[in-house]
């Protein structure tokens, strides 16, 4: 798994008036999946589990320690060197896997987690065609999410700009996207963007400076104005309130590949 690590956490919600607690892995613990642990410790109605990494590099060590942050919480650190995921998961079952690792991190725990019918949410940033054909084949045995943006303020923009398009077909559109010096490839969000209003990736101007988390704007210009829609990450602990969002809407779903617009449509069909 290339040294990409699996994050358990629990998510209590209120589903008709009871308390419910979702055991939830998350693969990936690199900066963005740290900032995503670190907004779920500070949300009271989460409890990180454990941690699964392939290393055993600071196995057993408490993850808030790891993370400096002052919480009761005493999820530790295991190690995929000592734990196959097979009987791992069989040991340690999860309701939802949230991964935040690499392309092919979805191969290590796929299957497993399908056959076992724990729910898998996808914040990879980008899916090459085999990858993603495997990502909605295991939504015929599970519950599957997919975003390469996990964050919401990017989702909405991305439903703004498919609006703003249907007005006006005709209008020029650019798509400019700006992350931190040593990203590597396009921003597999801009993308997205540009196949929600399809758009080639030609369209795509990318940034690469100093820190910058992210920031994508769509330019839409007119003959005598031009209007600009932008979002900017200011932290990554968005994506844990994204994180957050979609595994309060997608615990009931039945087995099937969804989407943010899957997730948007009760919120918005009527309000249009």
């Amino acid at each position: 798994m290339n040294g990409k690590n699996i994050l358990v956490i629990r998510i209590s919600i209120n589903l008709c008036n009871k308390r419910t607690t979702m055991k939830v892995g998350l693969i990936g613990f690199g900066k963005t999946g740290k900032a995503v642990a670190s907004a779920i410790l500070k949300n009271e109605n989460f409890e990180l589990e454990w941690v699964l990494r392939k290393s055993p590099r600071q196995e057993d060590r408490l993850i808030a320690d790891i993370l400096e942050i002052d919480s009761d919480n005493q999820g530790r650190v295991y190690s995929l060197h000592n734990n196959k995921i097979e009987p791992f998961l069989d040991t340690h079952p999860v309701d939802i896997i949230i991964d935040f690792s690499s392309e092919n991190g979805i191969f290590t725990y796929g299957k497993a987690a399908a056959e076992r019918k724990i729910k898998i949410i996808s914040a990879v940033s980008h899916y090459n065609e085999e990858q993603e054909a495997y990502l909605k084949r295991l939504g015929e045995y599970t519950t599957v999410f997919w975003s390469p943006n996990i964050t919401l303020g990017v989702n909405y923009l991305i439903f703004a700009a498919k609006v703003l398009k249907s007005i006006a077909p005709f209008v020029d559109i650019e798509i400019v996207e700006e992350h931190f010096k040593h990203k590597d490839g396009v921003s597999g969000t801009a993308v997205k963007i540009a196949d929600a209003l399809g758009l080639k990736k030609s369209k795509i101007n990318s940034v690469r400076a100093g820190g910058i988390v992210g920031k994508h704007q769509v330019i839409f210009g007119f003959k005598y104005q031009t209007i600009r829609l932008i979002h900017e990450s200011i932290s990554r602990e968005a994506f844990g309130n994204g994180v957050i969002f979609v595994a309060e809407n997608i615990h009931d779903r039945e087995k099937g590949f969804y989407q943010y617009e899957d997730i948007f449509k009760p919120f918005l069909t009527d309000k249009i």
